[in-house]
């Protein structure tokens, strides 16, 4: 799904980058024949977006563009996107639409607590915008939706995938506090990337948010993901894998990226399959418990299959400690 336009409430169009406007347009190379993906419109899909829609809720499935929105859906796996659908960031990859974002709704966590019951969720993943102007960055309301997912569905684990917090103190042990059972932060590239892709972050202060989450509650789960294709080295692949098992992540997401559009990012490779698979094998080599690494792999994709095997793996791990 590629969006350049929004429409208003007025019906009037309005640029969803708009700070990608006067760029030039990038190159937008064919797709191999690896990436493919079968057009949503099935049952369940229906039913899962019906569901969506009559709560109120924005998704980072439709609002990032994902390409796994048909399969996900299908089994009624959405990922909510909270804090409204515009984000404060200007990343040169994400399609999520960049601006100045609406007052916090209050009746969301509620609304989304109710979502997670009707779709019958056993692992529901939680995002959102990235939201510089508010105070804490959005991380109380972070804890009221998994506060309320716990009250409506107890028996639901809960894995937030949380912006970087720049420059909020205390915001990250406010979520922690809420006690959710996966905390997932993506560094999404490499370090010497980061002018570039990923502006308005930066590399260290994101790996130390990992490394605190695990500090303030060592038994919570952490995970991380890097999108590949964007001009990055394998080396330095290799080094973000080491910096995260410094700060002690457990999981590892690796995927392709794909343009959104000729505005944002170009795609500088297609990684082939067999690629990923090399990366997964010296990943889960070099000591992380799980890793996902494809083509269209993402940070929520098959969440609840990954987050089974990660009990498992610490599971295991335990079982032969001395």
């Amino acid at each position: 799904m590629v969006t350049i336009l929004d429409t208003r409430a007025d019906g009037a169009p309005r640029a969803r980058h708009p700070e990608k406007a006067h760029r030039p347009d990038q190159p937008m190379p064919a797709k191999p024949a690896w990436i493919r993906v079968r057009a949503p419109g099935s049952e369940g899909y229906l039913a899962t977006r019906a569901i969506v829609r009559a709560h109120g809720l924005a998704t980072v499935c439709e609002e990032a563009g994902c390409p796994n929105i048909g399969t996900c859906w299908e089994k009624r796996h959405a990922t909510m996107m909270i804090m409204g659908d515009v984000c404060t960031r200007a990343c040169a990859f994400c399609n999520v639409a960049t601006g100045r974002p609406r007052p916090l709704d209050e009746s969301e966590p509620q609304r989304v607590a109710d979502a997670v019951a009707a779709l019958g969720l056993e692992h529901v993943v939680i995002t959102s915008v990235d939201r510089d102007d508010l105070d804490d960055g959005g991380a109380a309301h972070f804890a009221a939706v998994i506060e309320g997912i716990r009250a409506s569905s107890p028996a639901t684990s809960i894995e937030v995938l949380i912006p970087d917090f720049l420059r909020k103190d205390g915001a990250l042990e406010q979520v922690i506090a809420a006690r959710p059972d996966v905390l997932n932060h993506n560094l999404e590239t490499v370090p010497a990337l980061y002018v570039r892709i990923r502006p308005g972050a930066r590399y260290f202060h994101s790996l130390r948010v990992l490394q605190c989450a695990k500090e303030i509650d060592p038994a919570v789960f952490t995970k991380s993901g890097l999108m590949v294709g964007l001009g990055e080295a394998r080396d330095e692949i290799l080094q973000v894998m080491d910096d995260l098992l410094s700060a002690n992540v457990d999981f590892l997401t690796i995927g392709q990226y794909l343009a959104p559009s000729a505005k944002h990012a170009e795609v500088k490779r297609f990684m082939p399959p067999d690629e990923f698979d090399d990366l997964k094998r010296v990943a889960l080599a070099k000591g992380f418990q799980v890793v996902a690494a494809s083509p269209m792999t993402r940070s929520s994709f098959h969440a609840g299959d990954d987050f089974r095997r990660l009990k498992a793996a610490r599971a295991a791990s335990l079982s032969v400690s001395p």
